[in-house]
């Protein structure tokens, strides 16, 4: 293996392409950013966005995405959800047939309702690909903390092959074959997040919390099954998995949203603010839009849509929710 390419220099995409680097691997990162290019090849640090880590010399960044993934047989796609189209399509011609492209994006394109795996289908239709996903801050996997993830491909081949590639002794990588419920469970937990941040800006306690992340998980099983996807997925790594760790933890930004939304805050106001992406704020209208062509309900998502972009007030929201007919728990 010559190098491995990373697209997107978030926190996220920095803490994989350093630990592809920490494991011997040449790493070429490409960063929108020309600061955080500078910072990274100057200081072995991403100042911007995960600062106060020191990389590995081995990790360098680029300012083109073309001379990023020139040759390489791995590439790793991190760029927010909103923006893989555009950078994918960017290095059609540079990327080689048969090429390895794993995506750690967790989201759903706005526009189309499509997964990543349908977005890189659509501009590299002659590669290989997985989908990395699981309950993993980029401090902790920083920090060298315990951190499991899956890799869900469709070819059983490709999926240990992506294990192989990213196993560390502190980073356990299954194998999967579900890739549209690892991509939905990965993007739509970012949605519970932000209705869980938004009972803690609140002052709501347990109760709620736990209902919550109970019913957040139907929700997203639900539309999971209409999709095709296994229900156990939901019950896995990908799916409870990171959704306790999106609703609970504080390192969570799509936690720190919704709390910021229950205080007052505007999401524009939000993002005017935040330098890092929220993938929740965009998938809950994806996901909205989704399930209503699916003929799906998802209450909770809808409600926080609702907050995000119509100006429901969070405490409707809920209000409204709890006044819903009431239903079995079983959704079959």
């Amino acid at each position: 293996m010559t190098a491995i390419a990373v697209l997107g220099a978030g926190s996220w995409g920095t803490t994989l392409a350093n630990l592809l680097a920490v494991k011997g691997e040449t790493v070429r990162l490409w960063a929108y950013e020309s600061e955080v290019v500078e910072t990274i090849n100057r200081q072995h640090e991403n100042t911007m966005y995960l600062p106060g880590f020191t990389l590995s010399p081995r990790l360098l960044a680029f300012g083109s995405a073309r001379e990023a993934v020139a040759d390489a047989p791995v590439i790793v796609s991190a760029a927010p959800s909103h923006a893989v189209r555009s950078v994918v399509a960017s290095v059609r011609g540079d990327v080689r047939e048969n090429s390895l492209v794993v995506s750690a994006t967790k989201g759903i394109e706005t526009d189309t309702l499509a997964l990543m795996s349908g977005v890189v289908a659509e501009c590299l239709p002659d590669v290989r690909f997985a989908a990395l996903s699981g309950p993993s801050f980029a401090t902790e996997v920083c920090q060298g903390q315990p951190t499991l993830v899956v890799a869900a491909s469709r070819q059983e081949s490709t999926a240990r092959e992506v294990q192989s590639i990213f196993a560390t002794p502190s980073f356990r990588v299954y194998s999967h074959d579900d890739v549209v419920g690892v991509e939905l469970a990965g993007a739509l937990k970012n949605v519970i997040a932000i209705a869980a941040g938004i009972l803690e800006g609140l002052g709501m306690g347990h109760n709620p919390r736990a209902a919550l992340i109970t019913r957040g998980l139907a929700e997203i099983t639900r539309l999971g099954l209409a999709l095709g996807a296994s229900p156990l997925t939901f019950a896995g790594l990908a799916g409870m998995g990171d959704l306790i760790l999106t609703t609970t933890g504080n390192l969570s930004r799509n936690r720190a949203l919704g709390m910021a939304l229950a205080e007052g805050q505007t999401l524009d106001r939000y993002r005017a603010t935040h330098r890092s992406v929220a993938e929740g704020a965009n998938t809950s209208k994806a996901g909205a839009a989704l399930a209503k062509r699916m003929g799906v309900e998802l209450p909770i998502i809808e409600k926080v849509c609702e907050v995000l972009f119509q100006g429901k007030a969070a405490r409707d929201g809920i209000a409204e929710l709890m006044a819903r007919e009431l239903k079995s728990e079983q959704w079959r």
